[in-house]
């Protein structure tokens, strides 16, 4: 019988925040795998192995993705990363796919799944406190109350000239466009907090846009309400 493929959230970096579902998942898997050349280089591996230390004794299958934005070229490496995991999968192991924050929340595991499953093998999500949660509860603040909207928006690839809808924005992935981001939020002026590396040791928190670096680095999450 095949192997079931599992995405895994780890969330967002502090190890006590993972889920005890995710934990014994963990614990269960034949394989864990990880987007990566190195599967235990990658963050998730190090949030998880704090948590799961018998991960260290498990065999480890890297998925190798470039951070690139062609989309044509990375579909390929999905595709291959899904070829990898479904030879394991017909050997009969189960593969925990370990991902960052909630695996249905702008995650490869989500590409993977989706071919994996077209090719005839099961397949399943176990969700994960998510980065925005998280850096909320941080910050002590609540993301949306009674009619708010929320707007999760990845701003490394769709951003908006001005945040003019009613309701809260999550601003995720900024880095790369911080200073593009700063000049919109100024322009909004909506109160603006941002936590980096959220739950990480090396967790930063800003309390205004002037405060936000021009440096901000790849898991820099902003909230503006």
């Amino acid at each position: 019988m095949a192997g079931v493929l599992y995405g895994i959230g780890v969330g967002p970096g502090d190890p006590e925040l993972m889920t005890l579902k995710a934990v014994r998942m963990i614990k269960e898997m034949d394989i864990i795998a990880a987007p990566g050349e190195d599967v235990k280089t990658t963050t998730a591996y190090t949030i998880a192995l704090q948590a799961v230390p018998e991960m260290a004794d498990k065999e480890l299958l890297p998925i190798h993705m470039p951070m690139v934005m062609d989309r044509e070229f990375i579909a390929q490496y999905h595709r291959k990363g899904a070829e990898a995991i479904a030879e394991k999968l017909e050997e009969g192991k189960n593969v925990g796919f370990i991902t960052l924050g909630d695996p249905t929340v702008y995650s490869t595991y989500s590409y993977i799944e989706k071919i994996v499953k077209d090719m005839g093998y099961k397949t399943a999500y176990i969700s994960g406190i998510t980065s925005f949660c998280a850096a909320a509860a941080t910050m002590g603040i609540p993301l949306a109350e009674w009619r708010e909207s929320l707007h999760i928006i990845p701003a490394i690839h769709s951003l908006q000239k001005e945040l003019d809808e009613e309701g809260n924005f999550v601003l995720m992935k900024s880095g790369k466009k911080i200073n593009e981001v700063k000049e919109i939020l100024k322009k909004s002026g909506k109160d603006v907090v941002m936590v980096e590396n959220c739950g990480m040791p090396d967790e930063k928190r800003y309390y205004s846009v002037e405060e936000i670096p021009d440096d901000s680095g790849y898991f820099a999450l902003i909230i503006a309400k």
